[in-house]
This record gives C-alpha cells, sequence and structure tokens, in this order.
C-alpha cells in the first residue's frame, strides 16, 4: 500500500530528505493536542458538575451515555464524508462544532443551574461534531506521512493527544476553581487554537471516493456497510477493534474518576485534574519513547500484553484508598494504554485500503470510542450496584478475562511480528 506524499502549497511541505517531517505537519500534533485538551479536560469537570449536582455514580454513566449516541447515530455518515471531503478541513468543522457546545456549556452553567438535563443535551451536540473529527483523526498522520516516516507520524501524533490529555484535566481543574463556568470558555478557546493550526497543516493527495457516486439515504447506508464489512473480512483489523471494544467497555473508569476522587479519595477539582491528567502522563512517556524507538518485533503479543496490563493497573485503582498508589496505578494503566493505541493506530489504517480508511475509522471510532462512552455507562451502573470500588475491579478482571479469550480466537493478531506484514485484505 503506497504512502502519498502531502502536498506542499508554498514550497513549505516535505520535500528533502525521505523521513523527514516538514514543519507545516508540525502544526497538525498541535491542532491534535488541543482537541484532546479540550475534550478530557471539559468531560473531566463535566463529571465532577454532574457528580456535585446529583451524588449518584449513575448519573455519570448517563454522561458516558449521551457521549455515545450522536457517535453510533452519525457513523454512517461521518465517514463517508471523511471519505469524500479534504480530512483537515472536515477536523476543522469539527471543532468548530465542539467550540459552539462549549459556549453553550459556558453560559448554563455560569447561570447557576439546578438541572442536568440541559448539560445532557449539550453534551449530544458536543458528541455529533466529534463524531465527524474522530473519523478523520487517526487517518490524517498516515495519509499526509512522507516517504519512510510513517511510524514517527503516527507515534508523534499520539504524543500530541496524550500530552492535550495531561494539560487538560490539570488546566480545566484549576479554572475550576477559579470559576465553575470557565472550563467551558478554556474549551471554547482551545477548540480555536487548534482551527487555527489546522489551517497550517498542508493538505493530502489521498485519492477520495466520488461525489457523484450518490449522497442520498441508500448511499449513505452502502458507504457505512461497506466499511463494516471490510472489518468483518479481515481478521486482524476485526482482532484489533474488537479487543479494545470489549477491553475498554469492561476496563474504561474515566467517568467515574470524579466519584473515584470524592467518595474513594476525598479530593478536590484539582487532585480529579491530576488524576485523570495521570493517565496521560503515563501514555506521553511511553509515547515519547515510542517516538525515538518504535516497536519493531512481536506487535501481535505487544497488543494483547499491554491490555492485560491496562486490566491490571485498573484493579490497583479500584482496590486502593492511597490518592498516591491511585496516581501510580493510572499512570501504569496509561502506558499501556499508550501500546495498544500505537499498535492498534498503526496496523488498522495499514490494513485498510486508502480510499476507505474514512469508512473503516468511523466504524472503528464507534466501536473504540462508543466503548469508552458505553463502558462508562457501564461503570456507573455496575457503580449503583457493587459501589465505586466493586465497579472499577469488575472491569479490571474482565479486561483479564477478554485478553485471555482474543488470544485464543485470534491468532492472525497475535501472531504478527512486524508492521510489514500487515496489507490490505491480509
Amino acid at each position: 500500500m503506497s504512502i502519498h506524499e502531502p502536498s506542499q502549497p508554498g514550497g513549505e511541505g516535505n520535500s528533502g530528505s525521505p523521513g523527514r517531517i516538514g514543519p507545516r505537519l508540525w502544526a497538525l500534533f498541535g491542532a491534535t493536542f488541543f482537541s484532546m485538551a479540550l475534550t478530557i479536560g471539559q468531560i473531566t469537570i463535566l463529571g465532577k458538575q454532574v457528580f456535585d449536582m446529583t451524588g449518584r455514580p449513575l448519573y455519570l454513566g448517563l454522561l458516558g451515555l449521551a457521549e455515545f449516541v450522536p457517535a453510533f447515530l452519525l457513523a454512517p455518515i461521518s465517514g463517508m464524508v471523511a471519505d469524500r471531503f479534504e480530512r483537515r478541513l472536515v477536523f476543522a468543522w469539527g471543532l468548530g462544532g465542539e467550540a459552539v457546545a462549549s459556549l453553550g456549556l459556558f453560559f448554563y452553567v455560569a447561570s447557576d443551574p439546578t438541572s442536568v438535563l440541559p448539560i445532557y443535551g449539550l453534551v449530544l451536540v458536543f458528541g455529533s461534531a466529534r463524531a465527524f473529527l474522530m473519523a478523520v483523526n487517526r487517518a490524517l498522520p498516515v495519509d499526509l506521512a512522507p516517504e519512510g516516516a510513517r511510524e514517527r507520524m503516527v507515534a508523534l501524533s499520539i504524543v500530541g493527544w496524550q500530552a492535550g490529555f495531561i494539560a487538560g484535566p490539570v488546566a480545566f481543574g484549576f479554572a475550576f476553581e477559579v470559576d465553575p463556568a470557565l472550563p467551558y470558555l478554556l474549551a471554547a478557546g482551545c477548540a480555536a487554537a487548534g482551527i487555527g493550526l489546522l489551517m497550517v497543516v498542508p493538505s493530502g493527495d489521498v485519492q477520495r471516493a466520488s461525489l457523484a457516486a450518490g449522497a442520498g439515504a441508500r448511499a449513505v447506508i452502502a458507504h457505512a456497510l461497506e466499511g463494516l464489512r471490510y472489518v468483518r473480512r479481515n481478521r486482524i483489523v476485526l482482532g484489533a477493534i474488537s479487543l479494545d471494544l470489549f477491553a475498554v467497555f469492561l476496563g474504561g473508569v474515566q467517568l467515574l474518576l470524579p466519584a473515584i476522587a470524592e467518595v474513594r479519595l476525598d479530593v478536590g477539582a484539582v487532585g480529579l485534574g491530576w488524576l485523570a491528567s495521570a493517565v496521560g502522563i503515563g501514555a506521553a512517556v511511553v509515547m515519547l519513547a515510542l517516538s525515538v524507538r518504535p516497536l519493531q518485533r512481536r506487535i501481535g503479543p505487544s497488543l494483547l500484553g499491554s491490555v492485560a496490563l491496562f486490566g491490571v493497573g485498573t484493579i490497583a485503582l479500584g482496590l486502593t484508598r492511597s490518592y498516591v498508589v491511585a496516581f501510580v496505578a493510572l499512570l501504569v494503566l496509561g502506558g499501556a494504554d499508550a501500546v495498544s493505541i500505537f499498535v492498534r493506530g498503526t496496523i488498522v489504517p495499514l490494513a485498510t485500503p486508502e480510499e476507505m480508511r474514512g469508512r473503516v475509522l468511523a466504524v472503528e471510532y464507534v466501536f473504540i470510542g462508543g466503548s469508552n462512552e458505553l463502558g462508562g455507562f457501564r461503570s456507573g451502573v455496575t457503580a449503583a450496584l457493587l459501589g465505586v470500588a466493586g465497579a472499577v475491579v469488575f472491569g479490571g478482571v474482565g479486561t483479564l478475562a477478554v485478553v485471555a479469550a482474543w488470544w485464543m480466537l485470534f491468532p492472525e493478531l497475535r501472531r504478527i511480528d512486524r508492521f510489514s506484514e500487515v496489507r490490505p485484505d491480509s
């Protein structure tokens, strides 16, 4: 599968030695940083706000459900848009939609609200914009990678993503202490900064689906089903996506962090912000190492082993009442998750034809992004039944069970030794 050079408007693209990442491509990593900072920072503070207003972890689970619904419903459209229009601009429009939702949250929270229902409505708007953004975000580093720099582009993109994961919750936690409405204004500012950076990124010359290929409801459904059929047919793609889906559905605890911070650890918004950022710190350290020395061998076993370590970290988080132990557990599971993201983020695009990446990655976003949000809903419901600690430990044990099952069910995945072995329809 060929990797196209990005176009080089103004002579500032990637001309020069093979493997060199030109200065305009670095703006993509900045846009990814701001996108993730606003998403993780805002959802962390939304969780605290909802938990402060209700005092019930079930409402945190409903917050996850509100994030999932638009991703699920819009996946057919977002995948088609990602394959028909310039992905850089789709990313920018997605950030613009997120900014609108964040401004709505700013004005509502500033009005001293008593009901959480409008918050859920604005989260639906935010999730709708994010569905389009995420359909293109993962594909862009591979689309624009210069010859010989594919793995570095993926790794550096994830570094930007994880840096936002670190900075967002901490900055938003401090902003919340100043004024509960301020984090949402900060989120809108992050979106504006991301849009500005995307205007610097060069456009690529990736082959796109024809705009004349039909735009009605049947065409939308047909395009979505093409992506779904490809995922089902390609055992490596199916195994990688479904592993993350079930592991994160069971082991994801991000939306329960406000309840863990208050009920188990007795800390406020700033302590919560550092807890949420610990996942990103662990991941960023690992991704920086991978950006310098990417994984070269035993790719499949590394993927499965990292997900197992994620489960172990989750169990430790559920059992402890120590802030330090909880922080370390989140560092460990964040680092393990980074390995999983790096491997999956490389092999899924490699195993997918260029012209279908948008549709396949939109399906992946429903599975992976949806598993995060549905995992939050699962955590909230389980916490209502088993308590916060019981819900977290249950999820970690479930993650380990998933790894054991996938080791047996997907031998094609665990046998991957090098990325070079992965091809479309492999």
